[in-house]
């Protein structure tokens, strides 16, 4: 559905994001192309009760974003200093992500849509990771994204909003998940990522030697899986684990990772160059926050003259600012959503790109 679409235009959106285990809420203002301002942004972790269990469960995410939600958004509002009256538009994730939770907070948008005679859109969640460099910094597209998350691990050519052109994708875990998974093996607690990178600071990351997936390959897709099962070999070799043992087998984890995606990433420069995109390279989603990737991807960047853009940690992570923007990039194009759009557990952003050969259940998400 459009509305009408004014791109210099400016609006005051709230979003609401529930796509996984943050239930989170915040209004940002938009006062033109790649000129915003977020005037609240509030975030629940729920990882304490889902840490017994290793993992999130997908069940009680969705009951502890009924429990807060409507508080969140409540609180969003106050500090903002606004009004539901006041808002232009109200967004909200509606995919990808675990059905339950998207439930949630796409219903709740609905109902505050309807309730002020406010306009719905319907946000997918990588969109929004995809935009979040026009709040912070003013850049537009066209631009290549790196996006590196839990769920999702991929290269893109961002065209405009609503235009994405996947370049590369994981062909097994994506990174994040690698992550945790690498975490649980080595029994850090979960979240994973944010434990083997701060494990991995006071680590040998020389004393492994591991592999660099697809290290080489003209193809610019990622694997991730060997790596972690190479993890898994050092480890059981060494039987009983030290804490150093552990921490060198983080920093070795984390510089492989960092080579591997930087060999990738130098082989999606030359797609980009090759189709004219300017030397931009934008990290985005949860694993954008690991400090050695940031710094490992802008020495690359910066050899191959390319700029490196990245979001404050605060940013990379889900959040309702994300969502926010880009529902008020959308708005400010007429695309608005009625309110019978559903929720999508899988929705690729560019959904002609055609499964990556090897894929396995995971390479479905990209």
């Amino acid at each position: 559905m459009t509305g009408g679409a004014n791109p210099a235009g400016s609006c005051l959106v709230l979003g609401i994001e529930t796509s996984c285990d943050e239930t989170a809420a915040a209004v940002v203002a938009r006062d033109g192309p790649g000129r915003g301002r977020i005037l609240s942004n509030v975030v629940r972790s729920q990882w304490e009760q889902h840490r017994a269990f290793g993992g999130v469960v997908p069940e009680l995410a969705a009951r502890a974003h009924v429990e807060c939600l409507d508080e969140l958004i409540a609180e969003a509002l106050t500090t903002a200093g606004i009004g539901l009256r006041d808002l232009d538009a109200v967004a909200a994730t509606a995919g990808p992500g675990l059905i339950g939770g998207l439930i949630v907070g796409l219903t709740s948008a609905k109902a505050l849509a309807f309730a002020a005679d406010k306009p719905l859109v319907a946000v997918n969640h990588l969109e929004a990771h995809a935009l979040t460099v026009g709040l912070t910094e003013g850049l537009l597209p066209p631009y290549l994204l790196l996006l590196v998350s839990g769920g999702h691990t991929q290269i893109l050519g961002v065209e405009g909003v609503g235009r994405y052109a996947r370049v590369a994708t994981t062909i097994d875990d994506a990174l994040g998940e690698a992550f945790d998974k690498t975490a649980k093996l080595l029994g850090l607690p979960q979240p994973g990522g944010p434990h083997v990178e701060r494990m991995a600071r006071t680590g040998d990351a020389t004393r492994f030697d591991l592999p660099r997936p697809m290290a080489g390959r003209e193809e610019p897709h990622f694997s991730f899986a060997g790596l972690k099962t190479a993890v898994r070999r050092r480890a059981q070799e060494l039987g009983q684990l030290t804490p150093q043992d552990v921490a060198d087998l983080c920093a070795a984890f984390e510089l492989a990772v960092t080579e591997s995606v930087a060999d990738r990433c130098r082989k999606a420069f030359r797609w980009a160059q090759l189709r004219g995109l300017p030397r931009h390279l934008v990290i985005a989603g949860g694993v954008a926050a690991n400090q050695r990737l940031r710094a490992g991807l802008d020495v690359v960047a910066a050899d191959a003259d390319w700029t490196l853009h990245v979001p404050p940690v605060a940013l990379c992570t889900d959040n309702g600012a994300m969502i926010a923007w880009a529902g008020a990039e959308r708005f400010a194009r007429g695309l608005i959503d009625p309110l019978d759009v559903a929720p999508r557990a899988r929705w690729p952003l560019d959904a002609t790109a055609i499964p990556a050969l090897g894929h396995g259940r995971l390479g479905a998400k990209a």
